[in-house]
């Protein structure tokens, strides 16, 4: 096997990763078994995405400070060129030979009694239970290179109520270049990491009392409304009605939509005075929007004139996580999405398509953003009719036909939601990983559900055609994604707060005061530090919270009526700034919403 992965060509290379990792996940056993003694209990080691773990209960906890000797040890044993022997036993010997590994003896006692029984050696000193496949000797191992990533404490079996084992990680790649790259990567994914940054800038926290459930602290707080109201404002513009429903209601509502049956199971529960799950005082935490908007739209009779009608909403909804799932602001439990939903006619599909797909691209590209788009189809589970589900299928497919081109997007067959097909857009980010952000999908069966309905052009009421859409998907998830891209020094705009004004001295502070003032009157976000304190102290706290503009005012720029900026991320600082200059500028960055920082003031009146 060539370790290169150059001459692999008659195996795919997720195979060859495959069997290269599982096989360095025994080598990682062997090594922890010599390291820490023969009384380590060994249990399950599967390959991941860029390498692979084992879980063992080790005589005494394993720390950063073993990495080394575990890494030393795993090279020690591929060096013995060790050959690597498959055997098929009975379950009855494989019990026998691995009666002092419990977990072994656990999960060989799940296995059916006619099941075959494979298991490895490597060399004559180190078994385990195993498929494989796997390399036929250690030599195959050499080139390989790898390190210990870390030591985490996991549940035997993943659940919370079994023992408690210690998972040691390592990279492995084909390659000691593959291995450097992607060792950078994760440096880079670690400093951009939103659950480090996102409390740093004073963004948001998590409390055990709420478990995924985001704290958005003044700071990150600022930003989200800055956030919402450019979303606002963009969908005002396009003919878009914001309302606000309850957040908790009866489950005859999730009954009408569905979401009882499909959805249950992900929702937060509020049970009333004589609790069952058939129970009429029942109440749930809304998961989805989408009932509600029925609702409104229900709540009157409707022309054909007044289609297209679209009811946006940013209410917080809820949906029950497995605790292993959440992660960051990325997996939460409560948030709030940019939910859409538009009522049309059957004619109006493809021209609204069209329409909030242009949206899409101007929200992303205001973010440098891009994305790819997929199609999903009917899944099994679906409701409604099967000719309304060919209807809206071959109606998206002609959006996608025209905007991507046939092929250039993806087709997921059998991913739709229960209720319609949808067009999920996907976008990158700036390590380039996948985030499943915009959604947009085609409802026949809830105004079915719901009974809505219009009059048509020639009187008869007819039922609309709903569309569901988000564009962020979720405000947490999305800023999240933000917080990573930018690594917390977000366009002017959106920053939480835009200028930090520093008067060197007390006496500035006037000055500096009325500075906030005249900028918080065009709207733009200011703090000051009238505090008797150091200056490039206070420069400093304004530049780890990534300030974009933090001005400096002394006697001269009282005198001359003028400011100096320091600009984040230019080394050059601005003198001599007037204040219209400065209004200008600040007035250019919010109105355009620029990602790139104006860098000097030329031709700015």
């Amino acid at each position: 096997m060539l370790l290169s992965g150059e001459d692999n060509s008659n195996m795919e290379r997720e195979e060859f990763l495959s069997l290269y990792r599982h096989s360095l996940a025994h080598v990682l056993a062997k090594a922890v078994i010599e390291i820490f003694g023969n009384d380590v209990q060994y249990a399950i080691g599967p390959q991941i995405a860029d390498g692979a773990y084992y879980d063992f209960v080790l005589p005494r906890p394993a720390s950063p400070d073993d990495f080394t000797a575990i890494e030393e040890r795993m090279r020690e044993i591929l060096k013995r060129k060790e050959t690597w022997t498959r055997k098929e036993v009975s379950k009855q010997d494989a019990l026998e030979l691995f009666k002092d590994q419990k977990y072994k003896v656990e999960i060989i006692k799940d296995l059916p009694e006619d099941e075959t029984i494979s298991i490895y050696y490597t060399g004559d000193d180190y078994v385990d239970l195993c498929r494989g496949p796997h390399v036929e000797n250690s030599a195959e191992l050499l080139q390989a290179a790898f390190k210990v990533k870390a030591v985490s404490a996991a549940y035997w079996r993943g659940d919370a109520k079994n023992d408690s084992m210690q998972r040691i990680y390592i990279y492995a790649f084909p390659s000691k270049d593959e291995l450097k790259k992607h060792l950078a990567f994760v440096k880079e994914a670690e400093e951009r990491d939103h659950k480090k940054l996102g409390p740093e800038l004073q963004l948001f926290m998590f409390h055990e009392t709420a478990p995924g459930m985001p704290y958005w602290l003044p700071r990150g707080w600022r930003m989200y409304r800055a956030l919402v109201q450019y979303w606002r404002e963009l969908h005002d513009r396009n003919g878009y009605q914001e309302i606000s429903a309850p957040v908790i209601n009866n489950k005859k509502l999730w009954l009408i939509s569905g979401h009882w049956a499909h959805y249950q199971d992900n929702m937060f529960i509020v049970p009333g005075t004589t609790w069952t799950p058939d129970a009429d005082d029942v109440m749930a935490a809304k998961p989805m929007n989408c009932p509600n908007a029925m609702n409104t739209y229900a709540r009157t009779n409707h022309s054909y004139r007044e289609l297209p009608i679209r009811y946006n909403e940013i209410d917080m909804i809820h949906r029950k996580e497995k605790s292993g799932a959440l992660n960051g602001l990325f997996r939460v439990q409560a948030f709030r999405q940019d939910d859409d939903h538009t009522f049309v006619s059957i004619p109006q599909i493809e021209e609204e398509i069209e329409n909030i797909i242009s949206i899409a691209d101007e929200i992303y590209s205001t973010f440098g953003i891009t994305y790819r788009a997929e199609l999903s189809t009917r899944p099994e589970d679906f409701m409604g009719d099967i000719e309304d589900w060919n209807q809206a299928e071959a109606a998206l497919k002609r959006i996608l036909d025209k905007k991507y081109g046939e092929g250039g997007y993806e087709i997921n067959e059998g991913d739709g939601a229960f209720y319609g097909p949808k067009i999920d857009l996907q976008i990158k980010d700036a390590i380039g990983r996948e985030w499943q952000c915009g959604t947009v999908q085609l409802d026949f069966q809830l105004p079915h559900n719901f009974g809505l309905t219009y009059q048509d052009q020639s009187g008869r009421m007819v039922q609309p055609v709903v569309i569901h859409r988000a564009i962020f998907g979720s405000f947490e998830r999305f800023i999240g994604i933000l917080i990573e891209n930018f690594k917390g020094a977000f366009p002017f705009w959106l920053s939480p707060y835009q200028v930090g004004i520093v008067p060197i001295r007390t006496e500035h502070n006037e000055y500096a005061l009325e500075l906030k003032r005249m900028l918080e009157n065009i709207g733009v976000r200011v703090e000051c530090d009238t505090a008797d304190k150091n200056m490039n102290e206070k420069i400093k706290e304004y530049k780890n919270l990534k300030d974009p503009y933090i001005i400096v005012v002394g006697d001269k720029e009282v005198a001359e009526r003028t400011v100096s900026i320091n600009i984040r991320g230019v080394k050059q600082q601005l003198h001599g700034v007037t204040t219209d200059q400065l209004a200008a500028m600040c007035r250019k960055m919010n109105d355009e919403h620029l990602i790139e920082l104006i860098t000097s003031t030329e031709g700015i009146g």
